[in-house]
């Protein structure tokens, strides 16, 4: 079995990308120069009511981390991703997509101008018919977001490091879409954020 390159695309830091992956191939996602959080979701593609949920995701394989032999699944607990490799080792579900109205909260009016991951969602959503209501909770991809025995959460700095790599293999026609975040008020990003890299590979004979 060899696999061919369907697709290799560089996402620029702070910039949005989508693609559909058919059955079978698999997506690498490579964080090019370290500390990098990547936002992402990702739906059925041949009905987007079927969409990544983090809640049946993190109850099937009770654990709110992410990393090789996870599965990312619908609210129906059906497969739509499988983890096949992973250099990083953990990957957040929990932390959220950061937002114009987050960032005014959390960091002052002065910051609400600021492109985010909300705002990349929707411009390349809206290219496959999605709008604000098919925006859920996502998954950050290198984003470090521990959490203490007390419950509190934080996001610190990342665990990453350049070249890096996560790869997804899909179990069904799956769209994606990806928020290379713009983060720059919190260590989400290292307060630089940085070009990523996705590689779309198939199975041939």
């Amino acid at each position: 079995m060899t696999t061919t390159t369907v697709s290799d695309t560089e996402v620029a830091a702070r910039a949005p990308y989508s693609t559909v992956l058919r059955r079978g191939e698999t997506l690498a996602i490579i964080d090019l120069g370290g500390n990098q959080a990547v936002d992402f979701l990702c739906y059925d593609a041949a009905d987007t009511a079927k969409r990544y949920s983090a809640a049946a995701t993190i109850a099937a394989q009770r654990n709110i981390f992410l990393t090789t032999g996870s599965v990312l699944r619908t609210g129906e607990g059906a497969p739509l991703l499988t983890v096949v490799e992973d250099t990083c080792g953990r990957h957040d579900t929990i932390g959220g997509a950061c937002s114009k109205e987050s960032n005014s909260l959390r960091y002052g009016q002065h910051t609400r101008y600021q492109h985010a991951c909300v705002e990349n969602f929707l411009t390349e959503g809206a290219k496959w018919g999605l709008g604000k209501r098919d925006l859920v909770s996502n998954v950050n991809w290198y984003m470090n977001v521990p959490v203490e025995q007390d419950g509190t959460l934080g996001i610190v700095d990342g665990i990453s490091a350049p070249g890096l790599e996560v790869k997804l293999r899909a179990e069904t026609d799956v769209l994606v879409l990806v928020s290379n975040c713009p983060q720059i008020n919190n260590p989400c990003n290292g307060f630089d954020p940085t070009p990523v890299r996705m590689i779309v590979t198939g199975g041939g004979e």
